[in-house]
């Protein structure tokens, strides 16, 4: 598949923080109505990933480049990636105080699609409230501010909804979630995400990959995709641990 043609292109990303690389040359390709898990131990560079892919200032880029839809938004500003439909749900969402998740929601919305969706977007909020099974109280509330661990993944997945994205980075979205939670947030998953949308799932554990079934898991390891395979493959990682794909890795390193 060239570049043009898919959906979602990582070709040879490099990442460092404070001048150590953390991402090592990564290559990904993610297709319309394709779930990808990226699975890996503590700091192999999963949550670098995606931050960096969406902007963040104190990840760099150093090499390679990112394409979204044939358009190649590596350097583009993080509003910029949003509003062509790139999201990122965060492993630790941050409060916003003084920002009510209404008003927030509502400037996000107008921001990706402009003024047609301001008529709807109270009928839109409901719904999704609704169907995430959120109170509607937390409209009227400060984004994430005094929410609990699951309250705030449940915010994401409806951020999600509302922005209607065509690739969703999930960084460690089952976080903190107790088996209710995480149900609810990984049907709002499947619902929104549809046969358009490229989902790229970060997660260190097997569990939530039995509610959001990937097409493809990639194991990560010192800053690369060191194996790849299907959903057989986080089973095996389940059962056996990252012990052996780390072994592999250090023999491989050695040999080089």
């Amino acid at each position: 598949m060239k570049k043009n043609d898919a959906l979602f292109v990582i070709d040879d990303l490099h990442v460092s923080i404070d001048d150590k690389e953390i991402v090592k040359g990564v290559n990904l390709t993610v297709g319309r109505g394709e779930k990808h898990a990226i699975m890996g131990p503590n700091g192999s560079g999963k949550s670098t990933l995606t931050n960096a892919i969406m902007g963040h200032p104190s990840y760099a880029i150093t090499a390679g480049r990112v394409f979204l839809n044939g358009e190649d938004i590596t350097d583009l500003p993080t509003d910029e990636k949003a509003r062509r439909g790139l999201f990122l749900a965060f492993q630790y969402p941050v409060a916003v105080p003084g920002v009510t998740v209404s008003n927030f929601l509502r400037s996000a919305v107008k921001a990706r699609f402009g003024e047609e969706r301001a008529t709807s977007f109270r009928k839109d909020l409901k719904a999704k409230f609704k169907e995430l099974e959120i109170d509607e109280i937390f409209a009227t509330r400060y984004l994430n501010e005094g929410f609990s661990g699951g309250e705030k993944k449940r915010l994401e997945i409806l951020q999600m909804a509302m922005l209607e994205p065509s690739v969703a980075l999930l960084d460690e979205t089952d976080s903190g979630l107790d088996i209710d939670a995480l149900k609810v947030v990984s049907a709002g998953v499947n619902r929104y995400s549809g046969q358009d949308v490229g989902l790229l799932l970060v997660t260190h554990y097997q569990r939530i990959l039995n509610y959001i079934k990937p097409d493809f898991v990639h194991v990560f390891m010192d800053g690369k995709i060191a194996r790849s395979g299907g959903f057989e493959l986080a089973h095996e990682l389940d059962a056996k641990g990252y012990g052996d794909e780390i072994a592999a890795g250090a023999k491989a390193a050695a040999a080089n």
